[in-house]
């Protein structure tokens, strides 16, 4: 019979934690990756399983995801966060797929995210498939900073799954700020290296063109004013990153 390893990183997620895990009580394994919490993540974490490391060096999201899944000892990996809730009618479906132990398939779940008092299914957020059941062996995170993505031989499948993946991404406006500020900061120095250049046109022009798709092209506006109110930071968040690559630029040039 094939086995599971759920695995998360984390970090100051004491608020959120005890949700996640207990939706995943169920698994073979839990292992949990520690970045360096300051609040009580740890001791949540150790009421569910004895599998929890910690590292203070951050490396990036897909190399910290990485480092997490060498610690699993089980034949199929499932990757969560600690902000998500797996349902039961998805349970269902990950037991039933890990029992067939087809390793030439990964699975890709759909996210349902609850923002602003409600969930949203439209504005380009939903079904929001993400590949995060795989078997171990054959398949892992990419070295990304942020916007990780699993990596898979061309010759896998992937199939898509039915049950909802909940996804509680911020608790209020001001963490959305915090997260979208880390988020924004790592990928324009990630673009940096990388030799990349924006503008500020740049920055505008991905900030509209967003706005249109989310509330108008993606139906946001079928969400309310929440739809609204994403379709408006999300854009925001477009516009400060290429804002803070420009930046990054300018500063070396006036060295």
């Amino acid at each position: 019979m094939a086995t599971l390893s759920i695995v998360l990183i984390t970090k100051n997620e004491a608020d959120k934690l005890d949700a996640c895990l207990e939706s995943v009580s169920w698994a073979d394994e839990i292992v949990v990756f520690d970045s360096g919490s300051t609040d009580n993540t740890l001791e949540i974490a150790r009421r569910f399983t004895d599998r929890v490391y910690e590292e203070q060096i951050w490396p990036g999201f897909g190399p910290q995801r990485q480092r997490a899944q060498e610690k699993a000892t089980c034949d199929w990996i499932m990757m969560i966060d600690a902000d998500e809730v797996v349902t039961p009618d998805l349970q269902e479906e990950i037991q039933h797929a890990v029992a067939l132990n087809d390793q030439s398939k990964v699975y890709a779940v759909p996210r349902l995210t609850w923002a602003f008092g409600a969930y949203i299914r439209h504005s380009g957020w939903y079904p929001d498939y993400v590949v995060r059941l795989y078997p171990k062996h054959l398949a892992t995170y990419d070295d990304a900073m942020v916007h990780e993505k699993v990596v898979f031989g061309e010759n896998m499948q992937v199939v898509k799954l039915r049950g909802n993946l909940l996804h509680f991404t911020f608790r209020d406006l001001e963490q959305w700020i915090n997260k979208t500020a880390r988020y924004s900061a790592a990928w324009a120095e990630e673009k940096y290296r990388q030799g990349k250049h924006s503008t500020i046109f740049d920055a505008v022009s991905h900030a509209a063109v967003y706005f249109i798709k989310a509330f108008f092209i993606r139906k946001g506006f079928l969400d309310g004013r929440a739809g609204f109110v994403l379709a408006v930071l999300g854009a925001y968040s477009r516009f400060i990153k290429y804002t803070d690559l420009w930046l990054r630029q300018r500063e070396k040039n006036t060295q």
